[in-house]
């Protein structure tokens, strides 16, 4: 930010997570997360975005710096490393693997395909208001079960696979976005319903497996047997 501000540049936009939020109980659908909730951090990574965006916020305050922020929900799309929810159960499922799920498989994310997230991005560079937060939901409340049974529906793999492992420390119960700042200043909805982004998801790592192949045989190995291997 100091480099911008010695070399005049007309936007630095951070992107951000509404992991900074906090999580929201199970039991109150009805609740969400808007640009006015109060950062309420879980975890050590959580603490580093929120840091992060009050930095931000602060250059905009003391030094006029021309800055934004989004803040979205779990995306998910190509390219998406293997190491997260829904590529390494594709992964797994495609080589009849177990399926490691935290805890019960009960926590609830609002997913959000890439693409729909890079146009709000976009739009937010473009026409945003300098100095103001936007959230970026894709009104696509899932439980990690039902995405991971869903992935083995599509993949035709038995849900046998399926093993539940120690649930990570501090893992947040619910994440759920508002976007309704984001749509009524700059027009963005979501496109991609979660039944059609998850297909073309699956379809991409099918027809990438080198990719994500590469990948795994590597350094992600060790991380795996790092974090699963002794659950």
């Amino acid at each position: 930010m100091d480099a911008c501000r010695k070399y005049g540049i007309t936007r630095f936009h951070q992107v951000s997570t509404d992991e900074v939020y906090g999580d929201l109980p199970l039991d109150r659908p009805d609740l969400f997360f808007t640009e006015g909730t109060p950062i309420h951090t879980s975890s050590p990574y959580s603490s580093s975005k929120a840091g992060a965006d009050l930095l931000v916020l602060a250059y905009y305050r003391t030094y006029g710096l021309p800055v934004t922020i989004s803040r979205c929900s779990n995306n998910y799309g190509p390219y998406h490393f293997p190491e997260k929810l829904i590529p390494l159960m594709i992964a797994n499922a495609l080589n009849d693997k177990p399926l490691p799920v935290y805890g019960k498989g009960e926590n609830v994310r609002d997913w959000l395909y890439v693409e729909d997230h890079c146009k709000a991005i976009d739009l937010i560079i473009h026409k945003g208001r300098a100095g103001e937060v936007y959230n970026i939901g894709g009104h696509n409340e899932m439980r990690n079960i039902d995405i991971v049974k869903l992935i083995c529906k599509e993949l035709g793999k038995p849900e046998s696979l399926i093993t539940f492992v120690t649930d990570r420390k501090g893992h947040d119960l619910r994440y759920a976005i508002d976007p309704a700042k984001i749509h009524a200043e700059l027009g963005w909805l979501p496109e991609t319903k979660f039944a059609d982004g998850i297909k073309k998801t699956i379809k991409w790592y099918l027809d990438n497996r080198e990719w994500w192949e590469t990948i795994i045989s590597g350094e992600y190995k060790n991380y795996y047997e790092k974090m699963y291997g002794n659950r």
